[in-house]
């Protein structure tokens, strides 16, 4: 499809021209209920921020949004940065000190908040805010927790709101200020995984030029279907399923609970989506406990998948139904925010699902590269989204493995009042060091082989990448995840297992005593079996049972320092 650039590159620009262009098309909804149409979208985002005007809410005050993903959370992002104002992202699952340590660090004017984060600001000091919105209802809360609909407050035109409004009006043309493209749009607070939190400040043209960018690779149309499972608070799932669908007059379904099976499979046979942008621990729980058991259940299962051109037969059924789970009619199914598993790449592409791997991060707005899924290439991300220039620094002579570093219209302006770690990462002229390792191909399609930050030094200056390490481990059977680290001169691995397919299992039986024994076995199975593919430096001393899931950060990658630390 040709795309029409947009201009200004704004999210009020490109609001405008898509209620224009698609008003009565569904635009955001929930999965099974009628969703807003592009036109009711726009109508609410102009309420919204009427009331945040009404209020004393200014062009570049910054507003948060606190909650689950939802079409309110969507209309709050595009009523506060619309009317110039910086919309402050944050999970609903962060601890409340952290809540409210960004609140106070962003110097927020408002909030937005959902009912079940509620809660979490119950010890908030509220003097400096001047508006608090429920998401759920679009209501605004005062200070006795009633909520009056925002609906209700401008109909009535009521008088302290017309006094507010009046005020307003002194200051020309403040309440009618058009964002510009070098506008700051966004600060989103990350929480990696090395424990620090930074917020990321991204203008209009940030967010807007590599969603426009990244047309072509989510090739989406009107009409086309997502169903939204991340949390918008990232980046990557709010620039790719959130400002990309609306620039291009597709639907997007979210869920009202945590994607759970149960929940999950029904909204995927009523939604049908077209497109997904998923994390790989998603695909790769559903391939280890829904794909591989019924491939393995049979004797004669087991006996063919070892077998390449049976493997690939078995693998090419199982891809049938796959679809048939994710509704049928999906054409793009994109996985990133982490590595995926090479066993679960292997099977998605001898499936023929239509899979695509992409890379990005939060300062780059997100994403720097990526492919279609025809052209998709086994453990490659694809090539650089155009417009974007991506350079190796200090390759490797032999392995041409370096530092991937950026430079173009989506790298961030920098971390919020926060110049010293900004010049860590960015160059006076504009190259952003992403702190990831990776490679070319002879034909431009990049390679991710880790972080710089994890890499480890061998006893002889050997570079370890534990990732590497990581993904032989989490090949074997009934490994969940699994973390690579140096323990004094040693390497050791920690893995968590399955421990419902265990129960579940002949293997486990119910007996606690044999489940332990088998998982004993196992680890020294997981040893002896990476030790044997591994160069001599790289060869693990221990494998130790991690009993509980790894902390993870949004988009599901392992908080590392809480572990490596621990053992230093």
């Amino acid at each position: 499809m040709h795309v029409i650039p947009l201009s200004p590159l704004t999210l009020a620009a490109l609001l405008e021209r898509s209620v224009r262009m698609y008003s009565d098309m569904p635009a955001l909804g929930f999965a099974g209920e009628t969703p807003f149409t592009y036109r009711e979208f726009g109508e609410q985002v102009r309420l919204c921020s009427d009331v945040l005007r009404d209020r004393g809410v200014t062009p570049g005050d910054r507003v948060a949004i606190i909650g689950e993903s939802s079409p309110f959370w969507g209309i709050a992002y595009f009523a506060i940065t619309t009317m110039g104002c910086v919309a402050v992202p944050v999970l609903p699952d962060f601890h409340a000190s952290e809540m409210h340590h960004i609140l106070r660090h962003s110097e927020c004017r408002a909030v937005f908040f959902s009912e079940r984060s509620a809660s979490k600001l119950d010890d908030l000091d509220r003097s400096p805010f001047v508006a608090f919105i429920l998401l759920d209802t679009l209501s605004l809360v005062d200070e006795q927790n009633h909520g009056t609909p925002l609906k209700q407050l401008i109909t009535n035109g009521s008088r302290e709101l017309r006094k507010i409004r009046s005020m307003a009006l002194q200051f020309v043309g403040l309440q009618h200020v058009v964002p510009k493209e070098d506008d700051l749009a966004v600060i989103i607070y990350t929480s990696g995984t090395t424990g620090h939190s930074k917020g990321v400040m991204l203008t209009h043209k940030n967010i807007v030029w590599n969603a426009q960018a990244s047309q072509h690779i989510p090739p989406m149309i009107p009409g086309d279907r997502l169903l939204s499972i991340l949390p918008l608070a990232h980046v990557y799932e709010c620039s790719l399923v959130l400002v990309l669908p609306m620039m291009c007059g597709s639907s997007v379904s979210y869920l009202r609970k945590p994607p759970t099976a149960a929940v999950l499979l029904p909204a995927l046979s009523i939604v049908r989506p077209t497109v997904m942008l998923i994390v790989p621990l998603i695909i790769e729980k559903i391939y280890k406990t829904k794909i591989l058991p019924q491939i393995r259940k049979k004797l004669i299962g087991r006996m063919l998948v070892t077998v390449p051109f049976f493997r690939k037969q078995l693998h090419g059924l199982a891809g049938k139904k796959l679809m048939e789970m994710f509704g049928g009619e999906m054409k793009f199914f994109g996985i990133g925010g982490a590595a995926v598993a090479p066993e679960v790449e292997q099977f998605l592409r001898e499936a023929k699902f239509p899979y695509s791997i992409g890379y990005g991060m939060t300062e780059t707005s997100p994403l720097i590269a990526g492919s279609m899924p025809s052209i998709q290439r086994y453990r490659a991300i694809g090539p650089v989204v155009p417009g974007v220039e991506v350079r190796i620094d200090n390759p490797d002579p032999v392995s041409k493995i370096g530092e991937i570093i950026v430079r173009g219209p989506n790298v961030m302006l920098g971390y919020y009042k926060d110049p010293e770690r900004t010049a860590e990462v960015l160059t006076s002229d504009g190259w952003l060091s992403t702190g990831d390792l990776g490679f070319f191909d002879e034909d431009g399609h990049l390679y991710i082989r880790g972080r710089l930050k994890n890499v480890i030094l061998g006893a002889s200056g050997e570079n370890i990448y534990p990732e590497a390490i990581e993904s032989i481990i989490n090949r074997a059977e009934y490994v969940l995840e699994s973390l690579v680290y140096k323990e004094g001169a040693s390497l050791v691995a920690r893995v968590f297992m399955d421990y419902e397919a265990l129960d579940r299992d002949a293997a486990g039986s119910g007996n606690e005593a044999k489940t332990r024994e088998q998982i004993a076995r196992m680890l020294v199975d997981i040893k002896e079996a990476v030790n044997s593919q591994v160069a001599a430096f790289s060869r693990l001393s221990r494998v130790i049972e991690q009993t509980e899931p790894f902390e993870k950060t949004p988009t599901q990658k392992i908080k590392r320092y809480l572990y490596v630390s621990r053992s230093e």
